[in-house]
């Protein structure tokens, strides 16, 4: 680096200032004066926010500004101004039977607005965000219904008191273990697996011929249709599921069922009546005795 000359470019006439790299001298250019006005136009408009709105810290305040302004009231005044809208539609919610919600629709797509995020925000976790289950988790939109008549009171009844939860008022329901506590041979299990998968039409597995679904006919009838009933329909009041239709909660290929059977099962679902407030318990019933199955 060379010390600074002052000498002027050849080419631009602009003085130097003495830095050169590879021959290459840097010009004394002066800062644009559009770069000087942005600035002073940046220090007046703080300057006039200072002056219009609370800006500085003080020992034990803060100054105001001329205007007054207070997020805090503005705030305050916005979430009073929508809870008493929220009020106008929720009253209904709570004293007009369910019934008469669901038959009006401008009311009911209030419902369902709040409904959607009570279930993202609660229940999608197990049954996911489009209520269509999983792996042990019920397809809400299937309308397969372990309890009640899925009316929109049966369901707030679910939601509130969970199945074999913690709440003293349970829903509860347990399948026996039939393989695991000796209560059926292998042969056995193997005749009841293929006859309850015969009920849905389900492709027979390897073995499953005519002889075994005959056999598994019997062993249903002494050992299942007391939860299931004597056609499988199963019983809403027992949470026994219906083992004729194609819904099937841990599977439906013969493993599965025989796992089912061999090993017994036993859902739980919390109960929300200690989370969730009585009406956004009704709301969130509504919302899934309206759930219909998700396009293809």
């Amino acid at each position: 680096m060379s010390s600074y000359t002052g000498k002027p470019d050849p080419v631009t006439g602009r003085a130097t200032t003495g830095h050169e790299w590879n021959g290459i001298e840097e010009l004394e250019t002066p800062i644009p004066r559009l770069v000087f006005f942005f600035l002073g136009a940046a220090f007046l408009f703080a300057v006039i926010c200072w002056i219009l709105y609370p800006t500085w810290p003080l020992v034990w305040s803060y100054t105001r500004g001329v205007l007054g302004t207070d997020q805090r009231s503005v705030v305050t005044r916005q979430v009073e101004e929508a809870a008493a809208e929220r009020s106008a539609w929720t009253a209904r919610v709570m004293d007009e039977s369910p019934a008469d919600v669901a038959a009006d629709p401008a009311l009911m797509r209030l419902v369902n607005e709040a409904g959607h995020t009570l279930f993202v925000d609660n229940c999608a976790a197990c049954h996911g965000t489009r209520a269509t289950g999983g792996l042990g988790f019920p397809n809400l939109t299937a309308k397969a219904w372990l309890w009640g008549d899925g009316s929109p009171e049966a369901i707030e009844e679910t939601i509130r008191i969970g199945i074999n939860s913690t709440n003293d008022d349970t829903r509860a329901s347990q399948m026996l273990a039939f393989g695991r506590d000796g209560v059926l041979d292998t042969q056995k299990i193997d005749a009841v697996v293929a006859y309850v998968r015969s009920l849905s039409g389900l492709k027979p597995a390897a073995g499953d011929d005519a002889a075994r679904i005959e056999a598994g006919r019997q062993v249903f009838a002494d050992n299942c249709a007391s939860c299931h009933g004597e056609e499988a329909k199963g019983n809403r009041d027992l949470g026994a599921p219906d083992l004729t239709d194609a819904n099937w909660l841990y599977g439906s290929d013969a493993y599965s069922v025989f796992t089912t059977v061999y090993g017994g099962r036993q859902g739980h679902m919390p109960h929300w009546g200690a989370r969730l407030s009585p009406l956004d318990t009704r709301i969130l019933a509504l919302y899934v005795h309206g759930l219909t199955r998700p396009a293809q």
